[in-house]
């Protein structure tokens, strides 16, 4: 289905909703209230491109998977310097009449240290974005899909990765487009024979299992979200407290044995 007939297909459904895309919070005094806040819908255009302090609608997996790649990427980049990795925060660019825009995840060479910015400013960092991993909500996709492809390759984003949601009434349908940048433009890489996605600055793979993205290492081998690194950990403790138990039932057992040999051969001897 293409994006026109999705958005098509959501119009009567959304409209009931002024909310749909979330809101945001806007000073307006009144007589009695000088300081009165007024809960104001957000339009396509601010999601966008957000203001610090809005608040936009995601669904559960759109968040799990945010999260996945966030720790995943963090875990593999920022321990070792190579980069820091930033979700859901604004950024500001260093490009004349570039608006600021909010992605899900990007990754920042050239940055030590991680702070506690609400928005990052490409100019007073002196640094920018080398990915950007985009994940589509089927209200708001086309501005994933369309919009910030032009955006990100004008601010100079190496590499554009969207995590496209084509599915239909909850179900979750997902495919990866690959975007790299070449000659001030995005130019569509293929997908590897395996269907999965090169994550240039990280060195890993991004592929797609069943609802759920999925990264794995130069080997091939799947990383887990926290709660699978959890189950396997507690997994392993419960493996290694089994062999430590069967390990000291043994070693009573040969205990056990070599004393009954020794009681044995006292009763020999005396007998003898």
């Amino acid at each position: 289905m293409t994006t026109d007939a999705i958005q098509t297909s959501l119009v009567t459904a959304l409209d009931a909703d002024p909310f749909r895309y979330g809101w945001r919070f806007v000073l307006r005094p009144t007589p009695d209230n000088p300081h009165h806040l007024e809960q104001v819908p957000l339009t396509l255009e601010d999601v966008l491109h957000p203001e610090v302090g809005d608040f936009i609608v995601h669904n559960d997996r759109h968040e799990t998977d945010r999260i996945y790649l966030t720790e995943v990427l963090r875990a593999c980049l920022e321990s070792s310097g190579v980069a820091i990795v930033l979700t859901d925060v604004r950024i500001a660019w260093d490009i004349p009449g570039l608006r600021a825009h909010g992605p899900d995840v990007m990754v920042i060479p050239g940055i030590p240290e991680r702070q506690n910015w609400s928005t990052f400013d490409v100019a007073a960092e002196g640094a920018r974005p080398a990915l950007i991993i985009e994940i589509t909500s089927p209200e708001t996709r086309e501005n994933d899909l369309e919009r910030k492809v032009e955006h990100y390759a004008q601010a100079g984003v190496a590499q554009y990765v969207i995590i496209d949601d084509m599915g239909e009434n909850r179900e979750r349908r997902l495919r990866l487009l690959d975007y790299r940048l070449a000659d001030g433009r995005y130019v569509a890489h293929p997908m590897g024979a395996d269907g999965r996605v090169h994550l240039v600055v990280a060195g890993l793979w991004l592929g797609v299992e069943d609802d759920h993205v999925v990264c794995y290492d130069a080997q091939g081998a799947a990383i887990g979200d926290y709660v699978t690194v959890v189950r396997q950990a507690a997994e392993a403790a419960e493996r290694a407290r089994r062999a430590e138990e069967r390990a000291r039932q043994e070693a009573a057992a040969r205990a056990e044995a070599e004393e009954r040999a020794r009681q044995e051969a006292e009763r020999a001897r005396q007998e003898a």
